[in-house]
């Protein structure tokens, strides 16, 4: 089997956790595999008392129930061991962009424990599968409709498949709503600054929020203009690591202020 070619550790890990809000979930199992340029492994398995009910559906998909965690340490109790683990790596995972990484972050940060993705670099395996295999509209039609698109790349065809597609999409995911704005927010994806993707790039590079009444200004006007959002978005229920970016761009602006 080949080896990844590595120039510093890189740890694998994947997390069960008590549902998918990465600002109000806990982590209750956290799995490491980590691989050293050498090629050597080293792994670890934690199952975490996340401090909270997990809700039956969710044990129903991951089969770690209440009683399985009640004796188990806390994140908290935990965190310096899993930091140690991981300070020295890059990271990988499966969604993990979107999802583990950013959970990950709010428990480590919640802990007290100083995280910051400054100086590792994550690799999401998922993003991989989803650019390298065939994603293209005769590839989603042979799979969403069962037909061979003919005389693809002709405008006409192509827009037909495309209609029957979706209407075939909303057939197979009941989850998905039948509802255009819906659709839309689902297949947006900003290129958000903050996990949860309340602090995104503007047009120009420079951060703007993306919710609320300062939806589309930049980060640093709102700031300026009214200094007092900085403190509410502090204290309010915002996930740590959206805080903790917010903070980071005030304190920039303090310097550049300064210098």
């Amino acid at each position: 089997m080949m080896q990844l070619n590595l120039t510093k550790p890189i740890c694998f890990f994947d997390l069960e956790t008590t549902g998918t809000n990465v600002a109000k979930d806990r982590i209750v199992e956290v799995s490491i595999l980590k691989v050293f340029p050498n090629g050597n492994k080293e792994g670890k398995t934690w199952l975490v008392n996340p401090e909270m009910e997990i809700p039956d559906e969710v044990v129903a998909v991951h089969g770690i129930s209440n009683e399985k965690v009640a004796n188990e340490p806390t994140f908290k109790q935990l965190s310096k061991e899993i930091y140690a683990m991981i300070r020295d790596s890059d990271l990988a995972g499966f969604n993990s962009d979107r999802f583990d990484i950013p959970l990950l972050a709010e428990e480590m940060l919640r802990a007290e424990v100083d995280f910051d993705m400054k100086h590792m670099v994550s690799v999401d395996i998922q993003t991989i599968f989803h650019k390298m295999e065939k994603r293209t509209l005769g590839a989603a039609y042979q799979f969403y409709c069962g037909k061979n698109l003919e005389d693809a790349h002709s405008a006409e065809a192509d827009t037909k498949a495309t209609y029957e597609v979706l209407l075939a999409q909303l057939e197979r995911y009941p989850e998905l709503e039948n509802n255009v704005k819906k659709l839309s927010e689902f297949t947006t994806r900003k290129q958000s600054l903050d996990f949860a993707g309340f602090i995104a790039k503007g047009k120009d590079g420079d951060p703007i929020f993306t919710f609320g009444k300062h939806k589309g200004k930049k980060v640093n006007d709102v700031l300026e203009n009214e200094p007092g959002y900085f403190g509410w978005i502090i204290n309010a229920d915002f996930p740590l690591y959206t805080k903790k970016v917010l903070t980071q761009i005030k304190l920039s602006k303090l310097n550049n202020k300064l210098s």
